[in-house]
């Protein structure tokens, strides 16, 4: 055995700790797929602090640039008061936020660390700040400081500019994702009226907040106008749609997203239920009063705990230290506006009360044959033969949980390529019979009754809602052919039909596996895509040797383990806020054979005569 001495003992400074350690910090690194990845909780690290600002009074305008690797955040706020700068984002839990008799109890930022985990973790990192007529700025890389300028005279407006490039030692072919920092901006103005961010040159603002937030993210027809509910630090905002499935939520502390939620997200959904159930003076099932309801809630929390640094679930249980808890507070405020809006509106009244109805109806007529299939559901566990599963899991708050992903494959051959590649502590496999069940025109009902849907719910554990979730990424993991593309296409309907919160939370990827191998006696180039096939051979020359893969089956598992790990390509499913989701599901999945083959025919013929 080794001894252990003091020598055995380290003391790392707080920049190479950060580094060694960085999920503890941001999470997982990532590539940028993933809206959780590292490169976005930098960048929401800097916008935290703008919107502190802002929040105070200071600074209604944040412009931010981002251009290939490079991101510059400037606010117009007071500015880090000069002589204190490089402390504040230099060293580790400094700050202006600790004092609880300041301005700052209800921030996003409490904890000190926050920009000084997006200094560790850039290659380049320059804080730049103007205060009164003043300015100074430094420089630093991976937390090391380069250049320390001296305080100037300026007429810059006060605020702050903080640029900075994610290492890409940590941040192993990142790229940035429009789509998710379009929701991230959208996020902050909506709980920030008065607020206008510049990304790039196109400007975010919101007018009405959480009710802009529920009206651009329905996926399906609101039963009646939705719902705003605000007083002093509460608003919140809910509508029940005309689907029959699922609940959606979109929670705020501080204007921070609580993406997985936390105490006040279960209180909200308890206080629904209570207050609906006094009203229509009937024990209504909770699944039945919140099923397919979309709603938004924020709340400001004097000295908020997060359970993580990522400050994506709150774990706070009162709304101040020694106060009122956070769940008698939501209870509160629910109670009385909700209640107050029903007695005010009896057609909405009417229309939620005709919902639960309804969804009371479904759920009575489907409860035989959930209990018929309950036994059958039990099996879902690694010795069932579809399901392969993994040592963590995202809903049991494991170390490694985030990091989980479920592949669902089609067939025994791709499962086959998967199955020995794969890491057995995060990656589980959902193995599909052939192509599953279309569900765009059929009941819940039916879901049940299809054994192959019904496990592949109880594999997931989303039946009654996402709270549980088994897996953080769900990767549909399909060959790149004809059959392969309609599986993808069946799996998508399933999803955005029944569990659309699983897409627009940012769960569910597509896998993308080369096309082709080029290779010649020094060098193998696996490539995606024509394009990358003929620069791979201009590359290796002298008639490399080309082979095109079929399926994932044709890839051996040896070479298969290379495009699951650190360096795999996976393309999130993300809806654009302006898509119809029924719609175009009804045009893809739908009965309208005649105009799908005219788009087809005019598609192709411009591919044609672009070639």
């Amino acid at each position: 055995m080794s001894n252990y001495t003091e020598d055995s003992i380290k003391s790392l400074d707080w920049n190479v700790h950060i580094r060694e350690r960085p999920g503890m910090y941001i999470g997982k690194l990532g590539d940028g797929s993933s809206h959780d990845d590292g490169i976005y909780v930098l960048l929401k690290e800097v916008l935290d602090n703008c919107i502190d600002e802002f929040m105070r009074g200071f600074g209604k305008t944040i412009e931010i640039s981002i251009k290939e690797d490079k991101v510059s955040v400037r606010d117009y706020g007071r500015g880090i008061p000069l002589k204190k700068m490089v402390d504040c984002v230099s060293k580790i839990n400094t700050g202006g936020k600790f004092d609880d008799s300041t301005a700052y109890d209800t921030a996003i930022g409490m904890n000190g660390v926050g920009v000084k985990a997006v200094n560790a973790l850039s290659s380049f990192f320059k804080v730049h700040c103007f205060v009164d007529g003043k300015q100074k700025s430094a420089e630093f890389s991976q937390g090391v400081k380069l250049v320390e300028n001296n305080i100037e005279s300026t007429k810059e407006a006060n605020g702050t500019i903080i640029t900075f490039t994610p290492d890409k030692a940590l941040f192993i072919n990142f790229h940035w994702y429009n789509e998710h920092i379009e929701k991230m901006m959208w996020n902050y103005v909506y709980l920030n009226r008065g607020l206008t961010i510049s990304c790039n040159g196109q400007k975010y603002m919101s007018k009405n907040g959480l009710l802009d937030l529920i009206n651009n993210n329905l996926s399906s027809e609101a039963l009646y106008q939705p719902i705003l509910l605000k007083e002093n630090d509460f608003e919140c905002a809910l509508v029940h749609t005309n689907r029959n499935y699922g609940e959606e939520y979109y929670t705020f502390v501080n204007s921070q997203y609580t993406i997985y939620g936390g105490t006040h997200q279960q209180a909200f959904r308890e206080a629904i239920v209570k207050t609906v159930r006094e009203f229509y003076k009937k024990d209504f099932e909770p699944n039945d009063v919140r099923n397919s309801i979309v709603s938004a809630l924020s709340i400001r929390v004097k000295n908020a705990t997060f359970e993580a640094q990522t400050k994506t679930k709150l774990g706070s249980q009162y709304m101040e230290p020694g106060g009122q808890t956070i769940r008698n507070y939501v209870n509160d405020m629910v109670g009385r506006l909700l209640d107050k809006y029903l007695h005010m509106n009896s057609d909405v009244a009417d229309a939620i009360l005709k919902k639960i109805l309804e969804s009371e109806k479904e759920r009575k007529e489907i409860a035989g044959i959930k209990k018929s299939f309950k036994e059958v559901q039990k099996k879902v566990s690694l010795h069932n033969s579809k399901l392969l599963d993994c040592r963590y899991h995202f809903n049991t708050n494991d170390l490694h949980g985030t990091e989980t992903q479920i592949f669902i494959t089609e067939g025994n051959s791709a499962t086959g390529s998967i199955t020995p590649s794969r890491d057995v502590n995060t990656q589980a496999i959902f193995s599909l019979r052939g192509k599953p069940l279309n569900t765009l025109k059929i009941s819940k009902k039916k879901i049940y009754e299809n054994e192959e849907l019904s496990l592949l719910q109880a594999a997931l554990n989303i039946e009654d809602g996402l709270d549980g979730l088994r897996y953080n990424n769900i990767i549909i993991a399909t060959d790149a052919d004809d059959d392969g593309m309609h599986i993808r296409l069946l799996l998508l309907t399933f999803f955005l039909k029944y569990y659309p919160d699983l897409v627009k939370s940012g769960h569910v990827y597509i896998l993308q596996t080369p096309l082709f191998r080029v290779r010649n006696k020094q060098e193998t180039i696996y490539c995606y895509s024509d394009e990358e096939k003929i620069i791979a051979i201009e590359k290796l020359g002298n008639k490399p040797e080309i082979t095109r893969f079929k399926g994932l089956g044709e890839i051996d598992p040896s070479e298969f383990k290379n495009f699951i790990g650190v360096n795999m390509r996976a393309d999130p499913v993300v809806l654009d806020k302006t898509t119809n989701v029924m719609n175009m599901l009804d045009f893809y999945m739908g009965k309208n054979d005649d105009d799908r083959r005219q788009f087809i025919t005019e598609r192709l013929k411009d591919e044609i005569d672009e070639a």
